[in-house]
């Protein structure tokens, strides 16, 4: 039985049907595009359950893409993850602040593109997670209704900024953020920042987290993330 319908648009032919041979392998029913206006009308058309999108194609970029499914209505919940060049570390910050879910950097294995895949699947959309969702790593639970943060029950001391930070985090598992989508989560647009007061931030906030401080991970000239499949929902009322 087919499991989930993957939109795919990347231009080199050579690699499209190296990722349509691999994901079909794995079950998946694929459409594969050249154009990123061909990719616009499938997904118009199909709603694919997810869209793997090179960022450089002829005509309508990749980004330009990702701006106009991410603004369309019967297209903005689908996931996208964006296939890159090494080194386009700016393309990458892009396509995460329109919307995108993931990255991949080009050469890659087809285990990694599958495990991606699966992993931006099985997540719960950004927008379904709620402010006041407690969360729980092990012995680290975070409860927004109480502002608490507890390590092996007992209480840490964060300021207003960085449990806001930490519940962002820590409640969307595996998904990386901008520098400027964490402020943003905390403050709302256009709140005055510098990467370096991001950075600052995470190292004072991993610092009072103790042991529990590596789970938030630099993701080199992207951003950060809490490591994956470590949350789950606090059972504190």
């Amino acid at each position: 039985m087919e499991r989930e319908h993957i939109l795919v648009v990347e231009d080199e032919e050579s690699i499209l049907e190296l990722i349509t041979y691999n994901l079909r392998k794995d079950g998946y029913h694929v459409t594969g595009v050249m154009s990123g206006e061909d990719g616009i009308e499938e997904a118009y058309e199909q709603s694919p359950d997810l869209v793997l999108l090179d960022l450089m194609l002829p005509g309508l970029n990749g980004l330009e893409v990702c701006k106009k499914l991410k603004n369309n209505k019967k297209t903005e919940n689908i996931p996208i993850i964006i296939l890159t060049a090494k080194g386009e570390e700016s393309d990458i910050v892009a396509g995460l602040e329109m919307g995108s879910d993931d990255y991949i950097v080009k050469p890659f294995s087809p285990k990694i593109l599958l495990a991606r895949i699966k992993a931006v699947l099985r997540r719960t959309p950004v927008s379904a997670i709620s402010e006041d969702t407690p969360v729980a790593v092990s012995g680290l639970s975070i409860h927004p209704g109480r502002h608490e943060v507890l390590i092996d029950n007992k209480p840490v001391e964060l300021t207003y900024t960085e449990f806001k930070v930490l519940h962002f985090l820590a409640g969307r598992p595996g998904w990386v953020f901008t520098r400027y989508q964490i402020v943003e989560s905390v403050r709302g647009d256009n709140y005055p920042v510098t990467d370096r007061s991001v950075d600052v931030l995470i190292v004072g906030l991993r610092k009072k987290l103790g042991n529990y401080g590596h789970y938030i991970e630099t993701v080199r000239g992207v951003g950060y993330r809490f490591k994956e499949g470590l949350t789950i929902p606090s059972a504190a009322s």
